[in-house]
């Protein structure tokens, strides 16, 4: 899966804008580090942006024939749809922390499946698995602690999604090459 956004492809551009963007207003609701503002204030924005706009970028890019990006978009978008419409509702702490963890097995497979990608590709995923497992984890458990660091993690993966989306706009570097040791160098 070519999930690497500096190749200037437009539906990554746009799917990692996205993503970002949705990551950050869930996961920052998720810290509680604003008053007054809970993860489930991201309903709309993860409706809207995160599923409808995902699946359409989604969509086009199988249309592409991109099936990588295809398949990931459209299946976060159908993600953010479905837990955007939901949040709020009157689901049990239990059945949204089994909705999250069977969720972070998708973010498992996207995370997989990006290998070959190198580590942009890989840690915006790779951090999506590690917040939903946390969030599913700390829903089934009744621990807000983990829920926290799980929003913590989703924040911080938005950070990264909407930098991939930014830096493939604004040219900025993407890649991490190795230094002379051996050890990532910016780059």
């Amino acid at each position: 899966m070519n999930n690497e956004v500096a190749a200037g492809n437009t539906t990554s551009t746009l799917g990692h804008l996205a993503l970002g963007l949705t990551l950050l207003a869930f996961g920052l609701g998720g810290t509680g580090v604003i008053d007054n503002v809970a993860a489930a204030d991201a309903a709309g924005l993860a409706t809207w942006v995160g599923g409808v706009t995902l699946f359409l970028v989604g969509l086009l890019a199988l249309r592409a024939g991109d099936k990588g990006e295809g398949t990931a978009y459209a299946a976060l978008g159908a993600f953010w749809f479905t837990w955007g419409s939901g949040a709020g509702g009157h689901a049990s702490a239990d059945a949204m922390g089994l909705f999250l963890l069977l969720w972070a097995l998708l973010a498992l497979t996207l995370t997989m499946a990006s290998a070959g990608s190198g580590l942009f590709g890989q840690g915006v995923y790779g951090l999506l698995f590690v917040a939903l497992l946390l969030l599913g984890i700390g829903a089934l458990a009744d621990n807000g602690g983990l829920g926290e660091a799980g929003g913590w993690v989703a924040a911080a993966a938005g950070l990264v999604a909407w930098y991939g989306a930014t830096a493939a706009v604004a040219g900025w570097p993407m890649a991490l090459r190795r230094s002379a040791g051996g050890a990532p160098a910016a780059g």
